[in-house]
């Protein structure tokens, strides 16, 4: 029996190759745990038993270090990528009419404020948040009329 145990932990390892998950490596360390079991009885039910449980604990015992090292930082993508972003007034947002634009690395975006201000053109502005195709914005400077046509 011990010779099935030796041909499983080798599809296993190979089968490791195959997946990015290192899950399939433990089996493969039960079926060899398994195979050492054989050499001392030949019940199939404590050889299996003993395959289960190993891999069971192999497993448990190793995902939380096998997370840490593979966690990656998630990066923004997309339209979150500029959440926080500086961005310019290019048309007055206006809090009453929910009115404005704004430019953000070179796209124009629809703009909102939660602020009961009118931001005028040119102002620079942080970005908040974003609903739907709308930029929720809060002023960092506003213009003075002698900034607008610069």
């Amino acid at each position: 029996m011990w010779q099935i145990w030796l041909i499983a932990a080798g599809i296993f390892f190979v089968g490791e190759i195959f997946t990015a998950g290192f899950l399939i490596f433990w089996l493969g360390f039960g079926a060899l745990l398994a195979m050492v079991v054989s050499f001392f009885t030949s019940n199939i039910i404590i050889q299996m038993a003993v395959f289960v449980i190993s891999s069971g604990i192999f497993i448990l015992a190793t995902k939380p270090l096998i997370n840490k090292f593979a966690k990656k930082d998630v990066v923004p993508t997309n339209v979150y990528s500029i959440i926080g972003k500086p961005a310019i007034v290019i048309e007055d947002i206006n809090w009453e009419t929910g009115t404005g634009q704004i430019k953000v690395e070179g796209e124009v975006w629809s703009a909102k404020t939660n602020d009961s201000v009118i931001i005028p053109k040119g102002s620079e502005v942080e970005i908040e948040s974003i609903d739907g195709v709308k930029a929720f914005v809060k002023p960092i400077t506003i213009a003075s009329p002698t900034n607008i046509n610069k």
